[in-house]
């Protein structure tokens, strides 16, 4: 915590820029850690807490677009040949691409708040081709979000940023799996919709007579 700190005391803003950018890349830089320091640096004066937030989402966004388009262009055998210099190993790049064929695109979406997804998001998007303008949406949604949560813990608890960090982290892996349970619960409903639909009809008859014979 003290060496970021002291980054930031040499080079500010630009840490928090090209340290999200490299993240993008899945290099190894601890984002969430830092933009909550750079948000209690806001509470003391030190930045500007729009500025950071501004600084943040670019870093971030613009990691992902590079990463995208070099899945798009590179492809599949690149990634599954030298995949592992990129920390993208060929087991970890069928499971990514299993997450994307059972959630679809909208993964982009929560894909920030997952520990070991949002350091790939590009790179698999790319890869499958996903849409430029799709992945512009998603990930420019769920990049504010990312980054305003964080950002927000700093400059509001201050000291205590680690701790929570920690509860954030462990929450919302839980709340995107709980999502993606939701999600998979309605696309099941709408598939079976007319079974559903005879199922509530047949429960309400039963119930209907059991309350006129209870009325006699």
């Amino acid at each position: 915590m003290e060496w970021i700190s002291q980054m930031f005391g040499q080079y500010g803003y630009f840490v928090l820029f090209f340290g999200l950018f490299a993240e993008s890349l899945a290099l190894p830089f601890p984002g969430e850690l830092a933009m909550a320091i750079a948000g209690h640096m806001a509470s003391l004066g030190t930045f500007q807490l729009t500025s950071i937030i501004l600084v943040s989402y670019l870093g971030a966004i613009t990691g992902t677009v590079v990463t995208y388009m070099l899945g798009r262009r590179l492809g599949t055998p690149f990634f599954e040949t030298y995949g592992k210099y990129f920390f993208l190993k060929p087991e970890r790049l069928r499971q990514l691409t299993e997450w994307f064929g059972k959630y679809g695109d909208k993964l982009i979406l929560v894909s920030y708040f997952v520990p070991g997804l949002r350091h790939f998001t590009g790179y698999v998007a790319g890869i499958l081709k996903v849409r430029f303008g799709t992945l512009l949406l998603y990930n420019g949604i769920g990049g504010i979000l990312w980054v305003v949560t964080y950002v927000t813990v700093g400059h509001i608890f201050g000291a205590k940023i680690e701790q929570l960090l920690h509860l954030i982290t462990q929450y919302s892996f839980g709340a995107v799996v709980v999502l993606a349970l939701l999600a998979g619960l309605a696309v099941l409903a709408r598939k079976k919709k007319a079974l559903l639909i005879q199922w509530l009809r047949a429960r309400y008859e039963g119930l209907q007579k059991l309350f006129v014979r209870s009325a006699k």
